[in-house]
């Protein structure tokens, strides 16, 4: 049998308390997270994440990452093609495995995150 995990309001679920984030390029920027699923294998996790403004590094060389933007905003570099995109809530952002670049958060922001390693 299949057991369905179902998430309310993905605004209200509390996170972990807020730590220094550490890919920041900005002094002082702030993370918090909570995982909430990972499948029998472990290959597939989601969560929620929160991240105060500034820029910091991230690297997807091992892992795809789905994300579902839920409030805030940010600009979005892939290192490789020297592109931009912004990004807010209400948005899907695709990071295929392989993918390098920086992120710049605008505006505090929270996201439902899949990580897979498929």
């Amino acid at each position: 049998m299949i057991d369905f995990n179902v998430f309310g309001d993905l605004k209200a679920i509390r996170l972990n308390n807020f730590s220094k984030k550490p890919t920041s390029i900005t002094d002082e920027q702030l993370e918090a997270s909570k995982e909430l699923w990972v499948s029998a294998d472990g290959r597939i996790k989601l969560g929620i994440w929160e991240c105060t403004p500034g820029q910091f590094t991230a690297d997807r060389t091992a892992i795809a990452e789905y994300c579902h933007i839920i409030s805030g905003s940010a600009l979005v570099e892939n290192e490789l093609e020297q592109t931009v995109r912004e990004i807010k809530g209400g948005d899907l952002l695709v990071l295929p495995k392989g993918w390098k670049g920086k992120w710049s958060i605008t505006k505090h922001m929270r996201k439902l995150y899949i990580l897979s390693e498929s």
